[in-house]
């Protein structure tokens, strides 16, 4: 996926509040990004380069644990990102299938911008001027 200049990027299981706030940074890091959410496995079938799941699902979802989401997703999902503050919840993740993330205390950080670059195979210098 390298060379995405306009990502589609999927909050999974997050609030208003936090959706509001994610939305921001990534919109921050990416201004040309389309942010979608989803709170039920429906709403997770859109097309999309990444979701970040969070830790504890909040929506209408089989079980509350964004790992366990995580680990069920088919193989030709798209990359997943957990959410989480907790070094062993975001190890359990990484484990689990998810590529290396951030908690949302980091969400507007460098950590953060890196972790979406990476997982979505974009370099700094692969994107364009805008």
């Amino acid at each position: 996926m390298t060379g995405i200049s306009k990502p589609v990027i999927t909050l999974v299981g997050h609030c208003r509040p936090d959706i509001f706030a994610l939305t921001a940074a990534i919109k921050g890091f990416f201004p040309d990004a389309e942010v979608k959410t989803a709170n039920d496995t429906s709403e997770m079938s859109m097309p999309s380069n990444l979701l970040l799941v969070n830790r504890i699902l909040d929506g209408q979802f089989p079980d509350e644990s964004g790992i366990e989401l995580i680990r069920g997703l088919p193989e030709d999902a798209p990359p997943a990102i957990l959410l989480t503050n907790f070094p062993e919840h975001a190890q359990a993740a990484i484990e689990a299938g998810a590529q290396p993330g951030f908690g949302k205390a980091d969400a507007r950080s460098p950590k953060a911008e890196n972790a979406i670059r990476n997982a979505l195979a974009v370099s700094i210098h692969d994107e364009s001027p805008t």
